[in-house]
């Protein structure tokens, strides 16, 4: 029986092209502003030294540092210290109300009735927390975060480790069977199964279910019938 569950942003619950074509352009082309007008607050600086940590450098003019996070944008690089960064630089975006976020049309409406059912919901993505709850809370359907127990990001671990889904299966508070993990990728998913997590497979349009595949596998959220 599913009493929770995990879900995915990218390719799952939200399209890649916005993520890719929207918001990393928009984190990229102010990121340099933001650096210099923001990098004596501590949460700014903080991360701006994890960072550097990161990179191996013992010593980073602003610049340097700036050159560094706009390579890994560049390269998407799914290190915590720029998701941290770019979740604040979205803050910004969101609340300035110069986009809102994408969500496939029938997301919203299974999440609420998965909720309904007593389902217990949480968003897994190498998106910082903070970047994940401004997408589902600045979302095109409305203000989603309400629907959501909890969220995780790469601080609790990679996404393709199975230590990290026993992580979370520990922070959720039940037991792996009982949650359902779903996402496009298949070697998170992959990770989810071998942590004992239930697993489905979203190959959402153009992308089709492959012929034998190790995990469910449905088109969109509609097909999903948590059992």
């Amino acid at each position: 029986m599913i009493r929770a569950i995990l879900t995915d942003i990218e390719g799952t619950t939200s399209s890649i092209s916005f993520v890719k074509d929207v918001l990393f352009p928009y984190a990229r082309k102010r990121l340099p502003a933001f650096v210099v007008t923001h990098a004596d607050k501590p949460e700014v600086q903080h991360w701006l030294n994890e960072a550097a940590r990161e990179a191996g450098l013992v010593s980073a003019g602003q610049q340097e540092i700036i050159d560094l996070l706009q390579r890994w944008i560049d390269e998407d690089r799914k290190a915590t210290p720029l998701k941290a960064l770019q979740g604040l630089i979205w803050d910004e975006g969101y609340r300035g109300g110069e986009f809102r976020s994408h969500v496939y049309p029938e997301v919203a409406e299974n999440l609420q009735k998965w909720k309904k059912q007593g389902l217990a919901l949480y968003v897994y993505s190498s998106g910082s927390v903070e970047a994940q709850k401004l997408l589902f809370g600045f979302s095109e359907a409305g203000d989603l975060t309400p629907l959501f127990s909890g969220y995780f990001d790469t601080e609790i671990g990679a996404k393709r480790e199975v230590d990290s889904y026993r992580r979370i299966e520990a922070s959720i508070g039940l037991p792996a069977n009982e949650i359902l993990f779903l996402s496009d990728i298949v070697e998170e998913l992959d990770a989810a199964c071998a942590a004992g997590l239930r697993t489905t497979l979203l190959a959402r349009a153009p992308a089709t279910c492959p012929g034998g595949g190790t995990h469910a596998c449905v088109a969109d959220f509609s097909a999903i019938t948590p059992a």
